[in-house]
């Protein structure tokens, strides 16, 4: 009786105009081949992450720092999605989407 644990990356999805991509790692159990259980957990990748920069008082000051998603952590296959999808005009509209978002009063 042998039990063997697996996971595996078994969707990448594409959504949304700003082209996050969803991925989802499926854990597979098995006893001597056959498949006890299946679990899934997902999480979503941006463009880049943007954050308000602050003046010397902690303040935002209006300005915004872009730090380009790090993606070297994923299966070579998200990777090439996400360098396929993340074209320079993507990035840019995502980078306004942000900074309007975060510029928002309450937001």
């Amino acid at each position: 009786m042998a039990l063997t644990k697996e996971v595996i990356y078994d969707k990448t999805e594409i959504f949304g105009e700003y082209k996050h991509v969803q991925c989802r790692e499926a854990t597979i159990v098995k006893e001597d081949g056959i498949e006890l259980s299946r679990s899934f957990s997902r999480h979503v990748l941006v463009p880049s992450k943007c954050s308000p920069d602050l003046d010397s008082a902690g303040n935002p000051d209006g300005t915004f720092t872009h730090t380009d998603t790090d993606i070297s952590g994923e299966p070579a296959e998200t990777q090439a999605v996400c360098v396929a999808i993340w074209t320079d005009e993507v990035k840019a509209a995502w980078k306004t989407q942000c900074e309007a978002s975060q510029s928002e009063p309450g937001v």
